[in-house]
């Protein structure tokens, strides 16, 4: 997987190894690292081997995620004072994947933000996203 941006990283200039393990990385771009940006401490915990979707994963994998995501709680707890999170997956090209290569995205969560309060099935409930059946 040459091309892959999780796979080697250093193929995106932007994006920085937070911290890792043995088999996953916390990712975040240098904009989630700017104080009072929209998506200020988003980032993300990838696998280091290439593995499509979060369904592809070992049980090492998995549990490496959740050992990464506690370390990640804490750095992000102390360095941006979130008010809460956004945890996700997108898996596929229907779910909102767009690079194939599984991605857990940490998103940390302000009361000041014009949406807060309003979690993850909050698009998914709008009129706009009915489905024709329905």
């Amino acid at each position: 997987m040459k091309d892959c941006v999780f796979c080697n990283p250093s193929l995106e200039p932007k994006q920085n190894v937070i911290m890792s393990n043995d088999y996953c990385m916390f990712l975040l771009l240098e904009q989630a690292q700017i104080e009072g940006n929209q998506l200020e401490g988003a980032g993300l915990i990838v696998p280091r081997e290439h593995r499509e979707t979060a369904f592809d994963l070992t049980i090492e994998e998995w549990k490496a995620t959740y050992s990464l995501l506690q370390d990640v709680k804490r750095y992000l707890d102390e360095k941006c004072h979130p008010h809460g999170y956004n945890l996700g997956w997108n898996c596929g090209e229907v779910g909102g994947q767009h690079i194939f290569h599984s991605h857990f995205h940490v998103i940390p969560r302000y009361s000041d933000e014009p949406l807060a309060g309003k979690g993850i099935r909050y698009m998914f409930k709008s009129s706009e996203n009915r489905r024709k059946n329905s």
